[in-house]
């Protein structure tokens, strides 16, 4: 029999909460009635929507206990504590100090939730493991897969993530990561601010948390690694790995034979020549390769383990997958799914990417850009600056989507302007007049342009075979 997460004694002592009634045991820990399983503690804060109003509905889906604040919401067993957010906080500090597992976290501009779902795969491969579910990477994210987190749990991997300075600080205070990471520094969040300097602080941050002797994990290649490596002596780091193309980094690509599906290649591990096989596409991947090797590392895991995981990984929905979809008069396009998100680096990496992708027939290559938002006063210059990148990746025709696209499309040469949208809506409708059978049409853009709309759409096509 499985043990229990969290007793009710348990989950009030780390809560610092008042028990109406004792004798549960809880599985889980959720803040979401509609993926709530029973057994589970459910967490009623209080952001976008309070959840007390659905406490009662959650021990009534057969909840174990409800986390509130105002005992008043509900009948039934209650963790009753002043604060919901800061009681959380607690249950995952809690679940951390009880824990021997070794803690790596994970920031940057680009990358992190690529690289965290890396790093979770090579833990399992090593034993019990935990990770952030999606990117749950936020004030209430972090906690909660603390709260998570099984203290069987051996490696332990948590993303974190900002828009501020100082909430790195604030989370990676709480997860006291043994190894302390970031993937890389880009012009996202430059709105709030202000200058690529600032957005290098705020990501070294997750240093301030590291436990005694630590170690910091950083991109060699980055501009600002001396910057980073600053911040890293100024913190309680014991040991600093470097990974990347340059020279002398602890873990260092050699080389890498990239196609258009993976590719493979040679990496220097601490000295040690060994070679590995991705099957995730564009070179950049290789480069996150030698960044989780490096923090596997730090966390203790061998190399020849993490890179055998990393053989296996394959690309996900929104970040790489690719699959055929099948429109109207037969017309059969091959759909590249890069909609989660997007910055100037991460637009740059696609591009590459596709540039190795070959039409089939009178086939083309399709971009569909949406907008990239955050970017602040230089938004209207990063992103005409895209346009020499996608003719450099032989991009035959451009479909912007968003306010901040327009100036990409006014950057580009008349021939490859398809169009400019307003909404994503309004895309599918265009692409679906555009695309010619064994067109490559690649889907980029900020979550909130919308263009994972288009590529809902296009799922709902999709051919039973896959690229």
């Amino acid at each position: 029999m499985t043990a229990p997460l969290w007793t009710a004694r348990d989950a009030a002592e780390a809560s610092q909460g008042r028990l109406t009634e004792g004798g549960w045991a809880a599985t889980g820990v959720s803040i979401d009635t509609r993926t709530l399983q029973p057994g589970d503690l459910f967490v009623a804060l209080t952001a976008q929507r309070d959840g007390h109003d659905f406490a009662q509905a959650a021990l009534d889906k057969g909840a174990a206990a409800v986390l509130v604040s105002n005992p008043e919401a509900c009948s039934g067993p209650r963790l009753v504590v002043e604060n919901v957010l800061d009681g959380l906080i607690r249950l995952g500090e809690g679940a951390r100090r009880r824990s021997d597992a070794v803690r790596v976290g994970v920031t940057g501009s680009v990358g992190k939730t690529s690289v965290k779902e890396a790093l979770a795969a090579v833990f399992r491969k090593a034993g019990p493991a935990h990770w952030s579910e999606k990117s749950y990477n936020n004030h209430w994210g972090v906690p909660l897969t603390l709260a998570r987190m099984p203290e069987a749990t051996r490696h332990a991997v948590f993303e974190m993530g900002m828009n501020h300075k100082g909430e790195i600080s604030e989370l990676t205070r709480m997860v006291r990561p043994h190894v302390a990471m970031i993937t890389k520094i880009a012009p996202a969040h430059l709105e709030n601010l202000g200058s690529m300097e600032a957005i290098a602080d705020a990501k070294a941050e997750i240093f301030e948390g590291l436990e005694a002797d630590g170690v910091a994990v950083i991109p060699a290649d980055d501009e600002f690694a001396p910057r980073l490596m600053q911040a890293v002596q100024g913190s309680g780091a014991g040991f600093m790995l470097d990974f990347g193309l340059t020279p002398g980094a602890a873990v260092r690509i050699l080389s890498y034979d990239e196609g258009p599906d993976g590719g493979v290649g040679r990496m220097d591990v601490m000295g040690k020549p060994m070679d590995f096989r991705l099957r995730l596409p564009g070179a950049h991947q290789a480069v996150n390769a030698a960044g989780v090797v490096a923090a596997a590392l730090g966390a203790g895991v061998d190399p020849d383990l993490a890179l055998d995981a990393l053989s296996e990984l394959k690309p996900t929905e929104g970040r790489g997958v690719a699959f055929y979809a099948q429109l109207s008069r037969g017309r059969v396009i091959e759909v590249v799914d890069e909609s989660y998100n997007a910055n100037p680096a991460s637009m740059r990496a696609a591009f590459g990417a596709l540039k190795l992708r070959k039409p089939s027939g009178q086939g083309r290559k399709i971009a569909v850009i949406g907008e990239m938002l955050e970017l602040g006063p230089d938004s209207r210059a990063l992103h005409a600056a895209l346009a020499e990148p996608l003719i450099t990746a032989d991009v035959d025709q451009v479909i912007g989507v968003g306010e901040g696209a327009r100036a990409l499309m006014d950057a580009l040469p008349a021939e490859h302007r398809a169009a400019w949208c307003e909404t994503a809506e309004r895309a599918v409708e265009t692409l679906s007049e555009l695309a010619r059978d064994g067109d490559v049409v690649l889907v980029k853009g900020s979550n909130a342009s919308g263009v994972h709309k288009l590529v809902a759409s296009l799922r709902d096509k999709a051919k039973p075979a896959s690229a």
